[in-house]
């Protein structure tokens, strides 16, 4: 049996969709998904994690450690050491997701085997089923992963030729950090192009970006998202506050018509894995209602979408 750690969150819950928590024995400090990961060791560490810091705060926190010290998290390397594993599963997109791809081979250099390092990258949907092969490839799940994918991409595909038929796709602006502001970009503004909408302030297949608030007052957005990094719809109604705050937020249309709504991005957006297709869904059921009912937010207690505006 293949040993697994997972120092990510999605590569954790592609794991789990593969049929291999059995084989999970450690798991980073953010993983909570399926609920079995909350059973597993913890192998990584952040001072921030559930921090009662204010968005701003944690942005300078992050941007000081950084530049600091090269990374915002901490190994347990004794434990990892105690755990041996064959597979770990991390990532070099983005220093601030997880720990770093270089620091984690490194450190598996030293380790007894050593261990097998699994990078997932994706900067598209496509390249999200493609970790998911990957994982399934080191793992030997190769059967259960066509079967996933080709359920995954049913989903999108359905979402895709029906949001094609629908005549208005609105400007939307999925909203990644209110303090300061950040567009979402890599798969986000993909979700929303496929699921009916228009977001010029995205970054499609790049790293998501620092924005000027005129960039969005400029851009007149009809729907706004909140889809902030690693926020559930509770932490995130907190900056919706602040959000209503910035000069002239009222003169956009989406302000203006009441079309703000809340995320929850740190189960859905921010992780590419299976639930990627959630998320998807999730815009679909706010940029075009009426064609997809079945994905509109079933009111403020919903812990996928809340319409806040």
């Amino acid at each position: 049996m293949t040993r697994i750690v997972s120092l990510l969150p999605a590569a954790t819950e592609i794991a789990a969709a593969l049929g291999l928590m059995d084989q999970v024995i450690g798991v980073s400090h953010e993983c909570d998904f399926p609920e079995r990961a909350n059973e597993r060791r913890r192998v990584t560490h952040c001072a921030v994690h559930d921090a009662k810091m204010a968005s701003r705060e944690v942005d300078e926190w992050v941007r000081r450690a950084l530049h600091e010290n090269g990374t915002i998290y901490t190994i347990d390397e004794p434990l990892l050491r105690t755990l041996q594993p064959d597979v770990i599963l991390t990532q070099k997109l983005c220093d601030v997701c997880a720990v770093g791809y270089g620091t984690v081979a490194k450190l598996a250099q030293t380790l007894p085997g050593p261990p097998r390092v699994v990078n997932l990258e994706p900067t598209s949907v496509a390249d999200i089923f493609s970790d998911i092969r990957h994982v399934a490839d080191v793992c030997d799940a190769r059967v259960r992963a066509e079967t996933l994918i080709e359920s995954l991409s049913e989903r999108v595909q359905h979402v895709r030729e029906r949001a094609a038929t629908v005549p208005h796709h609105p400007r939307c602006f999925l909203m990644e950090w209110v303090d300061p502001p950040f567009c979402s970009g890599h798969w986000g503004p993909e979700l929303v192009e496929i699921a009916g909408g228009n977001d010029s302030l995205g970054r499609k297949h790049q790293p998501s970006a620092q924005v000027e608030w005129q960039q969005v007052l400029d851009a007149r957005p009809e729907i706004i998202v909140l889809a902030l990094c690693g926020y559930d719809i509770d932490r995130a109604r907190r900056d919706y506050e602040l959000l209503k705050r910035l000069p002239s937020f009222s003169s956009i249309p989406a302000a203006d018509s009441g079309q703000v709504y809340i995320v929850n991005a740190g189960a859905y957006f921010a992780r590419p894995g299976p639930r990627i297709v959630d998320s998807l869904e999730i815009l679909a059921g706010i940029l075009q209602p009426m064609e997809f009912p079945e994905f509109v937010s079933r009111g403020p207690n919903d812990p996928r979408v809340v319409r806040v505006g």
